[in-house]
């Protein structure tokens, strides 16, 4: 979505990049199936893995191994296959393909355009607020992290108490950090009230 209004990795000089497209049209599903996006140089592409391996860990806590990348029926003979549907991606790539021509060239430029005003707007609010601040003045586009003067868990349940859902806990990364993102879908008042919530939350405090 980015790419609406930014340089495109390739703009950039970038050898490989990688991203996320559920944005593009494709609903949020609990952990999937989504759009990773995975691309590189033209030049380069001859030296991908033809097969990545990913390590996990299972619900047993033993180590556990998994093709990335592919679709489970792809070592299986296309007459053997019982299931190639359940995990086709066929009708994702379909979701993308048509929200982008119902958007078109302006249309994701307007789209981004909205995510990155909002979250800018919102971010300005919340950093005025006592006992919140930006966490970096660096670039961003829709997501950004807030430190608070709280403890995150305390922060994010009492907006709960206000109806509203908190960010992400990125306090590893920074210091009672919480990452916020907006979207087109978000609305102007439903980010005054969440900033009405956070300066109410903090004055508590």
């Amino acid at each position: 979505m980015s790419l609406g209004m930014f340089k495109s990795p390739g703009e950039c000089d970038v050898d490989i990049a990688t991203g996320e497209g559920q944005p593009l049209g494709v609903p949020l599903g609990f952990g999937g199936p989504y759009v990773g996006l995975f691309t590189c140089k033209d030049a380069l592409k001859r030296q991908l893995p033809g097969r990545i391996v990913g390590k996990t860990t299972d619900t047993n806590g033993e180590t556990g191994y998994v093709l990335t990348l592919q679709t489970r029926e792809q070592h299986i003979r296309r007459e053997r296959a019982t299931s190639n549907i359940c995990t086709s991606t066929q009708l994702i790539a379909l979701m993308v393909a048509a929200y982008l021509a119902t958007l078109g060239k302006q249309g994701l430029r307007e789209t981004a355009e909205l995510c990155y005003q909002k979250a800018h707007y919102a971010a300005s609010q919340i950093d005025a607020l006592d006992g919140y601040s930006l966490a970096s003045d660096g670039t961003f586009f829709n997501e950004f992290v807030i430190s608070c003067r709280e403890p995150v868990q305390s922060t994010l349940d009492a907006l709960l108490e206000h109806k509203i859902i908190g960010g992400a806990d990125a306090s590893e990364r920074v210091a009672n950090g919480i990452v916020f993102a907006l979207t087109e879908q978000n609305t102007r008042a439903e980010i005054d009230r969440l900033v009405a919530a956070l300066d109410e939350i903090g004055s508590a405090s």
